[in-house]
């Protein structure tokens, strides 16, 4: 199955709204990711925006809006510590930057990733 690129402009979007904070942003199999302590927070996949939230973020952000659900990179298989969320969700900004915000401090308070050492063939 062929992923659809993400759009310029939903990328520009994120590293607006991302300009403020502490992080790394990376390309995750051609889309833009962000991490903190090499944990992933925020990013788009296709048409969504994907952020990693507390269980009783999830539970909230997904009971506001219908139109958010768990993020499924793969149909049928979802990613249970994220969200996905549609363009339109993010037109309003200060509500949108409410759920950046609360996600960065989730993952903020995660303990760091260890990179994974890449081994010779």
């Amino acid at each position: 199955m062929a992923w659809k690129k993400v759009s310029e402009p939903m990328s520009q979007l994120l590293d607006e709204a991302l300009s403020g904070y502490q992080c790394e942003k990376l390309q995750m199999f051609g889309c833009p990711a962000y991490f903190i302590n090499n944990n992933m927070f925020a990013g788009a996949h296709q048409d969504s925006i994907i952020l990693k939230l507390s269980d009783e973020d999830r539970k909230e952000i997904m009971a506001q809006n219908d139109e958010i659900r768990l993020f499924e990179p793969f149909e049928g298989r979802p990613m249970r510590e994220y969200v996905g969320i549609p363009e339109s969700f993010a037109g309003d900004k200060r509500e949108f930057g409410r759920w950046i915000e609360r996600s960065y401090e989730w993952v903020a308070s995660l303990p760091p990733k260890l990179k994974k050492q890449k081994t010779k063939r």
